[in-house]
């Protein structure tokens, strides 16, 4: 089977073009079905011959909440009749690097121990933007295995403070 990210690129392609200047609007729409699509239950009554096209359409109604509702309509009907609903999350996500490449940004995740204040968060925004040179889209995952610190991902590069990172490279001057 062909990979995920392949079959995802045509469809966020024509999204993209196809959304115009409501992009934002089109991109928050994507990721609601996106994270609809990605629930295993859905995906079980998708897979089932008996399930018509309608009653998944159903099942994922935030289209008609979308402010390009014909768009949005039509573009599920086509990934539904396509059998791509796996493919959704992908396709939100190359979608998201299609506008931050148009936008400059970059999407970055900050993984913590613990829940991080949004006035820390903002801190450490400004200060990661000053360190890329462009606007960060951050999005927090905790990881409790980190200890303390944190561990700030942004494309492939990666930054890495956490106090499991700094016993590890304790861990490796003591062994050599």
């Amino acid at each position: 089977m062909a990979e995920l990210a392949t079959i995802a690129r045509p469809y966020a392609d024509a999204l993209f073009k196809a959304s115009g200047a409501q992009l934002q609007a089109t991109s928050l729409w994507l990721d609601e079905i996106a994270a609809l699509a990605s629930d295993p239950q859905l995906q079980h009554f998708a897979s089932n011959p008996k399930a018509t096209r309608v009653q998944i359409e159903g099942l994922l109604s935030v289209g008609a909440q979308a402010p390009n509702a014909v768009l949005a309509g039509n573009f599920l009907l086509e990934v539904i009749d396509n059998s791509r609903l796996n493919a959704l999350p992908e396709i939100a996500a190359q979608f998201r690097k299609h506008m931050n490449a148009q936008s400059g940004a970059s999407d970055a995740v900050l993984y913590s121990a613990f829940a991080v204040e949004p006035q820390v968060l903002d801190g450490v925004r400004q200060t990661l933007e000053k360190r890329f040179g462009r606007k960060l889209h951050i999005t927090v995952q905790i990881q409790e295995d980190l200890i303390g610190g944190v561990r700030i991902a942004v494309g492939d590069e990666v930054l890495d403070t956490s106090v499991k990172a700094r016993l590890e490279q304790m861990k490796v001057a003591l062994a050599a």
